[in-house]
């Protein structure tokens, strides 16, 4: 019977900020524009939100809206960890591990206590998801739900799982990235103007932040499936990593990084309040030694040598949320 801390262990706490920038970018991008304080805006043709000039909001629901997607990300982050360890477990693809104990691999816990955490985690994401459809009023959000949810399961689960075809990656990015900012920022900026506040989605700002979020939760991913190399390959465990092999995902895991710092720098040539955007600067120090350890030295970073570098990236991701954040709200 597994422990009260190896459950908690099980969650992959370090993952978990990756959850939660793409909710602080995307309440940060619609409550900056929701003060009127910004040019950048566009319609949502589907929940017809447009922006009123000097309105400044209403916060309890921004922030009610705001609350209940950290709780979807969180969730989903947390269900598609367990759900990993399930799947991953029973096909013997941990039965040799160069990372934290997993699970189910390590026998801590039966395979069916595991999978049905995960859905319990799924289960609680759904039912803040279907909070925030009630509170905008945004139903056409329910097959995007369903959607999330079929995605986390489906990255390693079922008969065809696309973290074994080299998807993975790319899912993270459509999903923890553009899905869950841009959904942020929707929800946050619909619940303002169903309340009496004014607000609009903020697309390019918004667009930007989840992108940039995107790239670094991709690059993390990319980062863990280096250092499992060897023994995803043995497993016909076929990432994109093993795909690329050693020198290519390295490289992948720089360029991924090397954008996400630089596209939020275009910003800083929409006006006069558009500096505030070099704010993200302060985060680009943090990029140095990941990248360096990923590139220059590949024959002496490989297996266990790679875990920091999880642990730098995930530093890096929060570092640019808050950055990026606070340059939203002061623009």
């Amino acid at each position: 019977m597994a422990s009260l801390s190896e459950w908690v262990a099980g969650t992959r706490p370090r993952t978990l900020p990756m959850a939660v920038c793409p909710v602080l970018i995307g309440m940060a991008a619609a409550l900056g524009h929701s003060s009127g304080s910004g040019d950048w805006y566009a319609y949502a043709p589907l929940a017809d939100l447009t922006y009123s000039p000097g309105s400044s909001g209403v916060v309890l629901p921004q922030i009610g809206a705001a609350m209940l997607a950290l709780v979807v990300a969180l969730a989903l982050q947390i269900g598609v960890n367990y759900a990993n360890d399930y799947s991953d477990g029973v096909r013997g693809t941990d039965d040799v591990r160069v990372g934290p104990m997993r699970l189910t691999a390590s026998g801590a816990a039966q395979p069916h206590q595991v999978k049905r955490a995960a859905f319990i985690s799924f289960g609680i994401a759904c039912l803040a998801g279907l909070g925030i459809v009630v509170m905008i009023q945004a139903w056409w959000l329910l097959p995007v739900g369903v959607v999330c949810v079929l995605a986390a399961w489906w990255y390693t689960g079922g008969k065809n799982p696309y973290g074994y075809l080299g998807l993975g990656e790319v899912m993270v990015f459509v999903f923890f990235g553009l899905v869950a900012t841009l959904g942020t920022a929707f929800a946050v900026a619909a619940a303002s103007e169903l309340h009496g506040g004014g607000g609009h989605f903020p697309l390019l700002t918004a667009s930007i932040g989840a992108i940039s979020h995107g790239l670094i939760a991709s690059a993390l991913l990319m980062a863990n499936n280096v250092r499992d190399i060897p023994t995803d390959r043995e497993a016909g465990k076929m990432t994109l990593a093993v795909r690329l092999g050693q020198t290519r995902a390295r490289w992948g895991y720089a360029i991924m990084i090397g954008v996400a710092m630089a596209i939020p720098l275009a910003l800083t040539l929409q006006g006069p309040q558009s500096p505030w955007f070099l704010l993200v600067l302060l985060s680009w120090p943090l990029c140095i030694r990941p990248i360096t350890t990923m590139v220059r030295r590949p024959q002496l970073t490989r297996g266990p040598a790679l875990i920091p570098v999880l642990q730098q990236t995930g530093t890096l991701g929060l570092a640019f949320a808050v950055s990026y954040s606070a340059a939203l709200l002061l623009s």
